[in-house]
Formats: structure tokens, sequence, C-alpha cells
């Protein structure tokens, strides 16, 4: 329920109406009685209607006629209170709704007559407005009155009714078309149909229009008329109008109710026929006129734009194009065009100000901007509205800044004082500086070559409130302030691109959004999906590409123009929040074209950024080539060339860096101000935000950013990142690191996507690292090691563990930096691999041989620091990450290890490398159970690949299981070290190669036993020999500096020499603890043979030091030596457990001793299992005879005199010669068995070689004891061991071993002879050693050659024959070679010496070795007398007593008296031992012997005193006890009663009687003499013979008695007792010596004197 038609209202309204009604009837009641009659008739008929009808309302409408009847009566009294009374009644209908439409008739026609009488003139506009408002009744004539009414009040002369008329008009116009928007709305649900129209009529007439609109039509073309100056067709009685107010009222209802132009095509129609036509010919005098032309140039005269229709016209213009754009598209390109036309800059200012307000309107609609340019650019033969547009606003700007410096006055721009002069003006004059106080504020403004616009505020961001637009009620033009159209032109610009990119970038959001759910429904059309789901897909896409074509088009046609002013306000720019904003326009387009892919356009706005950034003319190849191709294009608007305005340098901008250039410019320094720091600033939020659509232009931003960075003195820091440092002075030949930082950087924020970019990364980075300027390359290496860390350590998804290609990926730059030579990089790659290690060690899984390969790639030549930090970096590895690594990566590790020994730099690290060799074995031992398990895992993934691609698997030693593999390369390369040129080197790898085997070769399998023997032991071998057999034996200085070397090892020979002695003993050693592995071998006797062959090789070298070590290694292998561990020696069958290994081969893990299951002794018994390895017996043998020949070899070879002899003649020494001989004993035990005469032959060669070999003066005194001291030496010693051993074994030997006992003494003898033959070496000149100079020796002479002291050897070797004689006499092979003979022949040497013997104890010797020979020998020789096998010795013999009892030697000087006696001693057993087992035996016994022997012992009775002896000394020195034994022997045997034969009996009596007879002799001449010489002394010689004859008488008297009567022949006592008178002569003598001896010679013969027996015949009494 309305709030009138409410019972309360419509009580009120009655109530009023009849108030109304008795006031007028009061107020009438004098002058006017109709109208008083008339109301109180109302008041009757009011209550009437009241009374009788329920809708009291509709009653009064139906009767309004007559209700409203007496007010307009009233109205007609002319009578000003009535009227007003009236007209507040009608109203008060009206404004109940309660008027008919002829009530309305008459109510107009009423005011109609009011207006003209000029009434209550507001009352009746106000009366109008309720009567059109409140209701939709007036139509038609009615309503044109109506309006009509309201025009002509409009002009009355009052101004109040004017402008409330004015006011009133707008608001009917207003009425009027929104009665047809409510129409419209009531009817918009019945379909019209069309009417049929007479063909030309073109629906000209609103006649098929509904009332309202047919109204309101009727209404517009008027307006049209008016405005045009012509009449009205429907507004009947117009009087006047204006044009302004005529066009106000089209812009109003073209701009409040454009839909109802749109719905009806009568009202389009007027729009295209009479609006549009209308405007352009009003427009026409701002068209013709130009400023400052010459009147004379035309005919008629100029009508000159007037400022109130042309603003006007813009308004309706700008509301067209807004609204109606699509109905008038060509009128729009009309206008648009005269639009661009009003910026020349030969129209009014004001017009030019209005003209850009009016674009600045457009410029903030987009989507009206991209209908521009679909219909007009984008079509064929179109103007290029909406680029015209924008180059126009270009071009405006432009001319702002381009002053006139000529010209009419009249026309110039000073209209707000501004400096017309053209000249530069200084900052100080300028207007915009304002002087206040002393300080200076300065005005946002923009300065270009002189002309200053100051930029004034004009409107909001993205909002056109034009000010010149809306001067509605100004007739004149009004004086635009200075900037005021550059700061609308700069706003359009602005807004321009604001909005165009806001809508862009929306509507490609949008496409992104939909985009992913089309792709979707393309993707996966299901069987439901038909045919025309794919046509709206692909409808969808040719949309997308009509809409992408329509943005291109729009950026393409406004980039040029918008990049050319904004540049020009750029570089005009003096206000910063102004140069901001042109540098987002600049930036945002550069995005927008980006996103686009326009890509020139994109460059050209990135380029100006860049260009901004940068210091002005600076010379940057990039961006100048950009802009060259840009400033050829040049565009022409209507005539009119818009220039790429270069940048001027003239900037009044704070400088806030100088710096330099970063090539070679012009200028020696740069400036950058706080503008470039602001252009900066944008191209950095450029990269940061719109990075992804760069693409290209990338290089621009760079290599500017490239630049300010060096002219700002940046230098990378950690992480790429750029901090503050040194500015460069003067130019430099530094390189800029900005890329390679960058690249850094960029890596680094990218390490989640790492894989798409690292190739392409690393790979540059890795060419910087080769750049000739060593800090680039540092750089680059800094940051390449930088990424490869950052990327290890990066958690990626999935982690690296699980992602091995990536770590790989990542790891792989850090190897190829090995192919770099710069040790500076190396050094940057190997700090690296440090770091990786330190903290990645543990992770480093797969990755592992790329960072065990950088270590190794170090060479030799790339210097100590480099080889340090590589071979830390191992250290690290052995010491921390051997656990961790993967298993097959060991082998890598000992290679690289190997290799820093072979490094020959830094010695330490050579034999440190060689230390952790040992680690790494260590840890193989320790480990070896899952390292063994973990390679096979893997030997049979790689197998099975093989076996799939049909090749052989291939790696080192192959045969052989993965596991002894890693060990034969850590053998290898310890080999390969062993050969060193370096002696320490070799010295130290060699011992750990060896202490390696030995320690940890009982992991190997028995197998490969046979590569290490072969292809790691005695390749080893073979090299030292040849190195050491070339080896240069020039004498090395002292090594460098202060080391001093030993006299020993001054040469590279003796150096060599050391390594042979430590290889080939090593090897021996191998061959002797690991027999029981080695033997089971099948080639074992073929490695023995090559063992001995070095042993053989070595032992024969020409130095004494490797031939000495190669017997020891002889010796070791011959199992003489005990060897170093006796644990690791087996029982005799090698198949045994060996427990005590065990123990070395438990490893401590976690606290407890785990066994190895693979331990030794389960090995010896995997190998029983195949085959027991028992060696027979045979093979034994023949490696024990291999080792004789070889023996004999080195024997024969080094004891084989030499053949010329000078200094260099090279003589065994004693130590070799002596360890050479200790080894046959050893050698023999094994080979007794078939050791044959040939052997022994060729043993006395090398025994009697060796005895006979010479020392030098130089050693002797070490060697050989002092003359005096009888003791053998070492050599002597060994040679008597030898042939002791022989001789014991032969003695328990078998039968056909005795036959070598001759041999045996052979050798003995021929020792024997050196007592007084000493051997001869060769053709050497030896000294006897008594006279060897060796206390003056001269340095460097030549060593003299001493012979040795062969005294006491001879002597030893009779005391072993003697020894040997005893035990062999009687064997047949004894007896049969005459050895008996030889022993007294080659005693007869020294006996036969005696005194000229070299030292005084041979002959003794000698003599004590007959006797004892003799005592044995004898009965063996009578034992065999008959077969004549002795024959030849009893000569031998008989001469051998005789040379020494008659010796043909002078006793020395200085012998003792008590040194004779014993010597007589000697003798007198000699004699004794011929009475004992001589004598007795004769029958046994050649005669010519006995002869010999009888008349030796005579002649040692009588003559064997010495001549030399003083007179003192001659009764002891005649030998007297010897004399005498000899005479008691001959007695004895002359009177034995033994004797066998007459013969032998006749000897011994002939001899006696010789020995009387001479006796007698010697008395009588004696006596002779005596007499003769009366008081003169007989010669000495003379006395001491009487003396010995007559003491040889008491003897022979006295062996006489002693022997039985029956034995002594009678003549023989006649020949006795006939002496006596001699004697008896004798007593005369004057010597008391002879007297004494007389005495005792002559007491005997008591005996005989007794009385003379009776005469017995034949021995009866």
């Amino acid at each position: 329920m309305s709030g009138t038609s409410r019972p309360e209202a419509v009580k009120k309204l009655l109530e009023n109406m009849q108030g109304d009604l008795r006031a007028l009837s009061l107020d009438c009641r004098k002058k006017f009685p109709p109208v008083k009659e008339a109301a109180e008739s109302g008041i009757i008929k009011v209550k009437t209607i009241a009374a009788r009808n329920t809708d009291i309302l509709a009653a009064l409408k139906e009767n309004s006629s007559e209700v409203v009847q007496p007010f307009l009566m009233g109205c007609g009294t002319k009578e000003p209170k009535i009227t007003q009374l009236c007209l507040a009644a009608i109203q008060r209908l009206m404004s109940h709704e309660v008027v008919s439409e002829a009530a309305a008739g008459n109510i107009i026609n009423m005011l109609w007559q009011l207006m003209e009488n000029s009434l209550e003139e507001l009352k009746l506009l106000q009366t109008v407005l309720v009567l059109l408002t409140t209701n939709t009744v007036v139509h038609d004539e009615a309503l044109s009155k109506a309006i009509v009414l309201c025009f002509r009040l409009h002009f009355t002369k009052d101004n109040i009714t004017n402008n409330t008329a004015a006011a009133t008009v707008r608001q009917v116009v207003t009425v009027v078309f929104e009665r047809v928007v409510s129409e419209d709305e009531r009817f918009k649900d019945v379909i019209e149909q069309p009417v049929p129209v007479p063909g030309n009529s073109n629906r000209r007439s609103g006649s098929t229009l509904k009332p309202c609109a047919k109204d309101a039509y009727m209404l517009f073309q008027d307006l049209c008329q008016l405005v045009n100056a012509d009449a009205p067709y429907w507004l009947v009685g117009m009087t006047e109008m204006t044009r302004t107010f005529g066009l106000e009222l089209l812009e109003s209802v073209l701009n409040d109710f454009p839909q109802v132009f749109l719905q009806h095509q009568e009202f389009s129609f007027l729009l295209k026929e009479r609006v549009c036509p209308l405007v352009i010919k009003l427009f026409s005098p701002n068209i013709k006129f130009r400023q400052g032309s010459s009147t004379s140039s035309s005919p008629a005269p100029v009508e000159k734009p007037y400022f109130p229709i042309c603003m006007r016209l813009l308004r309706v213009v700008s509301v067209l194009i807004k609204q109606f754009y699509s109905l008038l598209v060509t009128e729009c390109e009309i206008f648009l065009s005269l639009l661009v036309k009003f910026l020349d800059a030969d129209k009014p200012q004001w017009l030019r100000a209005v003209a850009v307000e009016s674009i600045h309107r457009l410029c903030v609609q987009p989507q009206l901007l991209r209908s521009f340019c679909q219909s007009y650019d984008m079509k064929q033969h179109s103007t290029k509205v909406f680029r015209d547009i924008v180059n126009a606003l270009g071009s405006f700007i432009q001319s702002l800044f381009l002053v006139p410096t000529t010209g009419n006055t009249s026309a110039t721009l000073n209209q707000s004082g501004s400096n017309t002069s053209g000249s530069t003006t200084s900052a100080q004059t300028n207007p915009g500086m304002m002087g206040i106080g002393g300080g200076v504020t300065v005005l946002p403004a923009f300065e270009y070559r002189g002309t200053w616009i100051p930029i004034l505020t004009v409107t909001v961001q993205g909002s056109a409130k034009a000010t010149y637009l809306e001067m509605l009620d100004k007739v004149e033009p009004p004086t635009i302030p200075e900037g005021y159209a550059m700061s609308v032109a700069f706003h359009c610009l602005l807004d321009l691109v604001r909005g165009i990119t806001t809508m862009i970038e929306g509507e490609l959001g949008q496409a992104e959004i939909d985009e992913p759910i089309m792709t979707e429904a393309t993707s996966s059309p299901t069987e439901s999906s038909d045919q025309q789901d794919l046509q709206s897909v692909s409808d969808q896409t040719d949309k997308d590409l009509v809409v992408r074509a329509v943005w291109e088009e729009m950026v393409n046609a406004c980039w040029c123009g918008l990049l050319a002013a904004l540049s020009l306000l750029l570089d005009a720019s003096t206000d910063e929040a102004a140069t901001e904003n042109i540098l987002k326009a600049e930036l945002t387009m550069a995005a927008l074209c980006g996103k686009l892919g326009l890509v020139t356009s994109r460059d050209a706005f990135i380029t100006a950024i860049c260009k901004g950034s940068l210091p002005p003319h600076y010379a940057l190849t990039v961006l100048n080539s950009t802009t060259a191709t840009l400033s050829s294009k040049s565009y022409s608007i209507q005539g009119q060339n818009v220039q790429m305005i270069s940048p001027s340098s003239e900037s009044h901008q704070q400088v806030v860096a100088v710096g330099q250039p970063l090539a070679l410019q012009p200028q020696g320094t740069v400036m950058l101000t706080s503008k470039n720091i602001q252009c900066m600033r944008t191209l950095l939020n450029l990269a940061h935000c719109h990075g992804a659509v760069l693409g290209t232009s990338w290089q621009l931003v760079l290599a500017t950013l490239q630049h300010l960075v060096w002219i700002l003195g940046l230098k990378p820091g950690v992480g790429g990142a750029l901090k503050p440092g040194r500015a460069v002075e003067g130019p430099s030949t530094e390189p800029s690191l900005f890329a390679v930082a960058k690249l850094l950087e960029t890596g680094l924020v990218n390490m989640q996507r790492i894989e798409i970019l690292w190739r392409p990364l690393t790979g540059h980075l890795l060419e910087v690292c080769q750049h000739p300027n060593s800090r680039m390359r540092e750089w680059g290496a800094e940051a390449l090691t930088s990424l490869i860390k950052a990327g290890l350590t990066f958690s990626h998804d999935p982690p690296l563990s699980q992602n091995q290609r990536l770590q790989l990926l990542l790891l792989n730059p850090l190897k190829e930096l090995s192919n770099i030579i710069h040790p500076d990089i190396r050094l940057k790659q190997l700090e690296c691999v440090l770091q990786i290690l330190q903290s990645q060690g543990d992770s480093l899984g797969p990755g592992w041989p790329l960072v065990l390969g950088v270590m190794g790639a170090i060479r030799s030549d790339q210097g100590e620091s480099l080889i340090r930090t590589a071979f830390q970096c191992l250290q690290l590895v052995v010491t921390d990450f051997l656990p961790t690594m993967p298993c097959t990566c060991l082998q890598i590790v000992v290679e690289v290890a190997g290799s820093f020994g072979l490094h020959n730099q830094e010695l330490n690290i050579s034999l440190t490398s060689i230390g952790l060799l040992w680690n790494i074995s260590d840890y193989f031992f320790q480990r070896g159970e899952t390292i063994e398990k973990e390679l096979n895992k893997e030997e049979a993934i790689l197998q099975k690949q093989a076996e799939e691609k049909g090749v052989l698997l291939n790696r080192p030693f192959h045969p052989a299981p993965p596991f002894d593999c890693l060990w034969l390369c850590l053998y290898a390369k310890l080999g390969e070290l062993c050969v060193d040129p370096r002696p320490a080197v070799r010295k130290s790898a060699g011992q750990t190669l060896f202490s390696t085997i030995g320690a940890h070769g009982t992991l190997l399998q028995h197998s490969t036993w046979h590569t290490v023997i072969w292809k790691v032991l005695f390749h080893l071998l073979d090299r030292v020999r040849e190195s050491s057999t070339t080896a240069d034996k020039e004498k090395i200085e002292s090594g460098g500096g202060n080391i001093l070397i030993h006299h020993s090892r001054d040469t590279a020979e003796k150096q060599w020499a050391e390594t042979w002695v430590l290889t080939l003993a090593g090897v021996a050693r191998i061959f002797n603890t690991r027999r029981y592995l080695l033997q089971p071998l099948g080639d074992f006797s073929k490695a023995w043979d090559v063992l001995l062959d070095h042993i053989q090789s070595a032992a024969l070298s020409k130095n004494n030091e490797v031939s000495l070590a190669a017997l020891k290694s002889f010796q070791e292998i011959l199992q003489i030596v005990s060897p170093a561990r006796d644990s690791e020696k087996p029982d005799t069958p090698p198949a045994i457990n060996v427990p005590a290994l065990l123990g070395a081969m438990t490893a401590t893990g976690l606290g407890r001793s785990f066994m190895r299951t693979d331990s030794m002794g389960e090995r010896i018994g995997r190998y029983n299992e195949s085959e027991p390895p028992i060696i027979t017996e045979i093979e034994d043998l023949n490696l024990w005879w291999a080792a004789w020949n070889t023996w004999y070899r080195i024997g024969s070879e080094s004891t084989k005199p030499p053949i010329t002899c000078d200094k260099l003649t090279f003589i065994p020494s004693q130590p070799f010669l002596t360890a050479l001989i200790q080894i046959f004993p050893a050698l023999y035990q094994h080979i007794k068995t078939g050791f044959s005469m040939d052997d022994l032959q060729r043993l006395g060669v090398i025994l009697h070689g060796a005895v006979s070999v010479p020392i030098s003066s130089d050693a002797s005194p070490f060697i050989l004891p002092s003359y005096t001291e009888a003791v053998l030496t070492s050599l002597q010693e060994a040679v008597l061991t030898a042939l002791d051993v022989l001789q014991k074994a032969i003695c328990v030997g078998s039968e056909n071993m005795q036959i070598m006992y001759p041999a045996i003494f052979d050798q003995l003898l021929a020792f024997v002879e050196f007592s007084c033959k000493p051997p001869q070496y060769g053709q050497l000149e030896m000294k006897h050693i008594a006279n060897a100079k060796y206390n003056q020796i001269q340095l460097f002479a030549p060593a003299e050659w001493v012979a040795l002291n062969y005294v006491p050897f001879a002597e030893r070797s009779l005391e072993v024959v003697v020894d040997l004689y005893q035990k062999t006499a009687c064997h047949k092979a004894v007896v049969n070679e005459k050895v008996l003979q030889n022993i007294i022949k080659t005693l007869r040497i020294p006996l036969s010496l005696k005194y000229a013997c070299p030292s005084e104890s041979t002959w003794k010797l000698a003599v004590s070795s007959l006797l004892k020979v003799l005592s044995i020998g004898l009965p063996v020789a009578r034992q065999h007398a008959s077969s004549g096998k002795f024959d030849s010795m009893w000569p031998e013999l008989a001469n051998t007593f005789e040379d020494f009892l008659f010796t043909k030697s002078i006793p020395p000087d200085n012998l003792s008296i008590q040194e004779f006696q014993r010597n007589e001693s000697i003798d007198v057993e000699v004699v004794q031992l011929i009475s004992t087992e001589v004598l007795p035996y004769a029958n046994f016994i050649p005669k010519e012997f006995v002869g010999q022997i009888m008349t030796m012992l005579n002649k040692g009775s009588i003559h064997s005193q010495s001549s030399s002896f003083t007179e003192a000394e001659i009764d002891i020195r005649m030998r007297e006890e010897f004399s005498k034994m000899c005479f008691e022997t001959l007695l004895q045997f002359s009177f034995s009663n033994k004797v066998t034969t007459p013969q032998e009996g006749y000897i011994s009596r002939m001899a006696l009687s010789v020995l009387l007879k001479r006796s007698q002799d010697v008395l009588h001449r004696y006596i002779e003499d005596e007499r003769l010489s009366g008081k003169c002394p007989l010669p000495r010689q003379q006395v001491t013979e009487i003396i010995f004859v007559l003491k040889a008488v008491s003897t022979l008297i006295d062996s006489l008695k002693k022997t039985q009567p029956e034995n002594v022949d009678a003549n023989t006592w006649a020949q006795v007792i006939a002496l006596y008178p001699t004697l008896v002569e004798c007593i005369t003598c004057s010597s008391s010596e002879v007297c004494s001896a007389l005495k005792e010679a002559l007491v005997p013969f008591k005996d005989f004197m007794h009385p003379p027996a009776p005469k017995v015949q034949n021995g009866e009494s």
C-alpha cells in the first residue's frame, strides 16, 4: 500500500481538498463570484465521491476534470494570492496522482496562459515538474507544450527564473527518457512484431514507437533541430534557443540514457543521421583555424573557434565515443582524428588543453581503446586511430619542449611568463626555483634543452578528472597555466599504459586459469564425449588466438609512440616521483611485451631503462645496436614527424657515484646521478619480477648491470653476492667478474631444479677456468667449486643417496677441472675436494671414483703445493673413509696412493704414500671378509652384464677372484715403487711390499700365489737386476745442501745394490716362509730355477754387498737359517693346520674378536681336498740338485782367478766366500745320496780356489789376526767344516761312498802344503802378510792384495788328516790309493825345511803327525807287505827320516838351549819310533829300507854334532842324547835275539864293527895330534869329537852289557876290548873335559877284569 493510498492519507487529502475549496470560495467571494460557486459545488462533489465510493482515489481521478475546474478558474483570475492557492491545490492533487489525462491537458493550458502573462513563473515551473514527474498522464502535444513552456521560461529577463527553468528543462528531459526506460522494462517480455513500414521510410518517424518512446524521440529530434538552428517539429511555440544549452541537453541525454539509443533503431538512426553530422558541422571552425596564419592567405574570413561550443562539442564527442562507439564506428573514426588534430601546435592553447583532457578520458578506458584497435588499426584500409592517438600524445609532449624561438608574439606560449628566448635557462633564473629564505625549494618539473615545464597535480591516478571540459559557465577561453597540458598528457601516457597492461594481464591470467581446464578436456576425451566437445574446444582456441592478436596489435600500435614520449620525459624529468612513474610505465610495458612474446618492443623498452641507468653517451655496444634499429624508424602523424629523441646530457641531477667505465669510453671517468640509480633500481625490479619473460633481453639487462656494478666498484663476495669493494682508479686491466658471480648466484638459488641448468652452467664456468686472466680464472673456479659444494649439501628430493645420477652429474665438473693446467685452478679444485670430504665424505657413494680421480690426476710437474694438497685429501680418505666407500673403489685408492709414491717432487710425500699403502693393506686384512663378500657380489653383476653383451670381463689379473685382484693391484703398485729412481722410496716400498705379502699373504686364494710369484715378485726382480746392472758408477756429489752421503752409497750403482739386496732377500723369505703354499703350485720347480738364477746373478755381481746378500738369501731358501717366524713354518708335511697363525688373524670388531672363517688353516685344508700337496721325494731332490748346480756355478765363477790383473780386478770378499762355503754342508745333507766323485772334484776346485783368494790390505786388519796369533779365518773354518761334513757322511755312508776318502785326503794335504808354499791367485801380485804396509796405506792408492796367513789353516788341516787317517787307515780305498805315502810325501816338505819353515810350529806338528800316522799306518803297511801296495812308500819314508834328522837348515841364532834340548828330544822320539815300529819288524820290511835306516842311525850315533855351537854350549849342542839313542838303537838291533834272517844279523854286526873301528881311528888321531900340539890346545871340534867318541864307547859297553850275551858276537867283544889300550894312551891329554869323558869310558872296563875262565868249547862250560 503506497503512502498516498493509505486510509489516513486519503482522509487527509479529502480534508485538504475541502479546505482548499473553502479558502478559494472565501477569497473569491467578493471579486469573483463564479469561482466561489464553482468552489462550493466542488466541496459537495468531493463529499459525494467520498461517501459513495470505496476506492476514493480512483473515483477522484475519474472525476478529476470536475474536481480541478474550480482551481483552474481561480488561476484564471490572475490574482496572485488566488493563483498561488490554486497552484498549490493542483500540485497536491497531482502528487496524489488523482489527475486524469484530460484534467492534465486543462492544467497545462491554464499554465501556458499564466506563462504568457508572466505570472508566478517559479510556481509554474514547480507545477510542471510535479505534473510530469508524479505520473505519466501527460503525452504528445500536452507534453511538448509543457516542455516548451519551460524553455520559454528559461529565456526570461529574470536570472533566477532562467536558472530554475534551465534546471527544470534538464529534469523534464530526463523524466521523458526515464519514462522510456520504464516503459521498455514493462514490455520487455512482449515480443515486438515488426510493423510493416513504407519502403523508403527507414524508420525515420517515431510512428512505430510506444507512447513514451515516441515522446522522447520527438523531443530528441527537436533538440538536434534547435542546436542546428532549425525549426523544431514537435516543440511548437519555441521562441528562442542557445546552442550551448542544446549541446548540454544532448550530452546529458546521451550520457544518461545510452540504452534507449542502443535498443531502439529509431534512436540509433537519430544518432547517426542527426547528431554526428551536427557535431562535425559545428567543429568546422576549430578545424580550419590556425594560429598565426595571416588573413590574406584565404579569401573568406575564418570563423574563430568559440570556447563554450567547442568545449561542449568535445564533451558530446566523449560521450558518443564512450557510449555509442559500436553504433558509430565510422563517425568515431572521424571524431578521433579530429581530436588528434586539435593537439597540433598551431591550435589555440585552450583547444589543445581540452583536447588532451578529452583524450585523457579515453585513455582511462582500456576496453574502449581495445575496440579502437580492433575496429581501425586491425582493419586493412582504415586509419590507425589508436596508434595515432598515442603518437599524437608523443608529438604533443615533444612540441611543448620545442618552443619556437621566433614568430607571432601573440601566438607564443608565453602565458605563464616562461622564458621564451629559447636559449638555455640556467637553474637559478628558472621560474620554478623560488628563493625562500636562503633555501631553495624545487618544484617538480620537466626540463629539456632549456625549456622548463612544471608538473602539476591534475588528476588522481586512473581517473580523467578534467578541468577545462567542466568550465560550462565560461564564455571566454580560460588561461591555461604552464605545465597543465604537459601534466595531463603525461597522465594520459601513464593511464594508457596502466589501463592496457591491467586489462591484458588480467585477461592473460584468466586465460591461463582456463587453459589447464581446456587442455584436460582435450587430453582425455572419454568415449561419451562426441565431436561437439572437440568442436567447442577448437572454437575456444580460435577465440583465444583472436584475442591474442588484438593484444599484440594494441601493443604494436602504441609501443613506439609510448617509448618515444616516455624516453623524452625520462630524460627531462627532474622529479623523483615523475621519474618513478615513467620508469614504472616502461617497466610495465616491457613486462607486457615480454608476456606477449613481442621481442622487439620488449627489448626497446628494456634498452631505454638500461640507457637511463648508465651515464649519458656511455658506449655500450649491446644497447647502441638496439637503439640504432629503433631510431631509424620515425613515425609520421599526419605529416608531422615524431623523432626518437636521444637523451640530452644536461641533467641537473645530483651526482651520487663516480667510477671507471668498464669498456673504453671517450671520457675517462663517468658519473652516476640519482636518476641513473633510480633506473638501475627499476632494472633490478624488472629482472626480479619479470625475469621469466625477459628471454633474449636478459643480455641487455645483464650487460647494463655489469657496467653499473663496475662503475660502482662492487666486487663479488661469498656466494656471488656483490659487495662494495675498492673503487678502481684509472683504467684497469682487471676483468669484470659480474657474469661469473651472477652465474654462481643463479646456480645457488636454483638448486631444486639444478639438473636442468647444470651442464651449460658448469660447462661455461669450466671455460672461464681456462681464462688467461688469473683473477677471472680464480673466480670461475670459486664459482664452480661453490656450486658443487652447495649442490652436494642441498637437500634434494629424492635425496642424493637415492639419486646417484644426479650426484655424479654434480661431481663431474670437479673431474673436468683436472683437464686444466693452471695450478691455481687445480688448487681450488683440490681444496674443494678436501671440503667435500670433510663435509660429505660419508655419503659420496658412487661419486668416489670421480673424487679419487681428481686426486690421482695430479702430475709430478704440477708443483709442490698442489701435490701436497692432493695428498692431504688422500690421507684423509685413507684414515677416515675407507669403510664408507664402495669396495669397488678400493682399487682406485690403491692406484692413487701409488701414483703419489711415484711423484718425484717431494720425497716425504712419496714415503708417506707408501705408509698409506701399508695402512690400506692393513685395512684390507682386517675387513677382508666384508670386502670379499661385496666384491664378489659386484663381480657377479659385472659378469652377468658382460655375458649379456657377449664380451669378456676385462679387469687386471682377471682369472683371480676380485678380492685377490685387489691385493695384486696393491702388490703391483708397491712393485712399481720398488724401482723408483730414488733410493729411499725403493727401500721403503720394498720393505712394505714384503711385509704386507708376509703379513697378509695368507688371505690369498691358493691359485693367486702363482700370479704373485710370476707377475709381482719375479717381474720386480727382473727390473731391479736390470737397473742395478746398468746403474751409473759415477760418484754422486753430496746431495744438495748439507746432506752427506755415506761412501757405501755414493754412486747410483751402490744405491741400486741396496735395493737389489732388499728385493732378493724379500723374495727369498717369501719362498722360505710360504714354501708349503708354493710347493703345491704346478710350476714350483720352474719358479725355483728362476729364483736360483736371480740368486746366482746377484751372487756373481761385482758388488760385495749384493753378492753376500745373495748368498744369505740362498741360505734362507735352503732353510739353513731359521726363518723370521717359526710359527709360520709348518712341519714337514705341509697339509696341516697352523693354529699359531690364527692368533695373528683375529681382528677386533666392537670389542669382540671374530675368527676369520677363511683362516689359513681352512685354506690349506681346501687345497688338501682338491689335491693333497704331498711333494714327491724326487721333485724335492730335483730342487736340491738345482740348488747344488747354482752353488757350483757361483763357486766356480767367483773363485776362478782373474786372467788379467790390474787395479780394477774384482776379487770376492772373505765374508762372501765364507758364506758361500758355509752353504755347502746344509746343501750336501740333501744331495748326499747322489753326490759323486765328479761332484767331489768340483767341490775341491771351489774350496781350493776360495782359500786361495787374497784380501785387500785395507781390509786385512779387520779380517786377519796379527801374524803371531795362530787363528783360522772364518773362511778357512768353513772350508774345513765342509770337508768334515763330507768325511762324516762318507763314514756312515755306503761302501761305494768310501772311495771318496783318498780325494778328501788329497784335498787336505794340498791345504797342508800351504804352510810352506802359499797358493797363487792367478797373476795377482801379493805381499806376504808380514810386510803388507797396511798401517801406512796411501789414500786412494790401489789396494794391495795380501795373501792370508795359511799356517794355522795348514796345521789344522794336518790335524784333520791325522784324525781322519786314524779312523780310515785300514779302508781299502785308503790302502789302494797310497794315502799313507801321500801323507808322508806331504809331510816331507815341512820336515825337510825344518828351521826354514815359515812357522816353527809347522815342522813340530809335522813330526808329531808323522809319528801318529806311522804308529797307525806301519802296521797296516806290514799287513799288506806281500801285496806290494806299500812298496813305494818305504823309500819315501826313509828319505823323510833322512831329511828331517839330518836337516840342511840352520837353527836360528837366537835359539835357546832349552829350545835346543826340546828339539833334540823330538829327534830322539823319531829314533824311538824307528826302534819300536820299524826295526823289530825288519823281516816284513824291504832290505834296502833297513839298510838305509841302519846307515842313518850309524850316521846319527857318530857325526851328529852341529858345527855352529859356542865352546860353552858344545857339550849340550852335540845332540848327545840323540847320538846316544841312535847308538843304543843300533846296538839293540845289532844284538837283537829276534833276528830272523842271518842277513839282518849280519847287517847289525857289520854296522857295529864299523862303529868300533871308527872310534879306534878317532882316538888314534887325537893322541897323535895331542902329542904334536904340545902346549897349544887342540881345535874345539876335535876336542868335542873325542869327547863324543869316548861317551859313545861308554854307551856301547853299557849297551853290550844290557844285551843278552848270546846276541853279542865274540868278534865284537874282541873289538871292544881292543880299544882299551888306546883309551889308556889318552890319559896324558891336557883337556879336563877329555879327561872326565875318558874316566867314564874306562870305568866299564872293570867288568872285563875277571880271572880268565877255563877254555870252554861252543858255549858249554
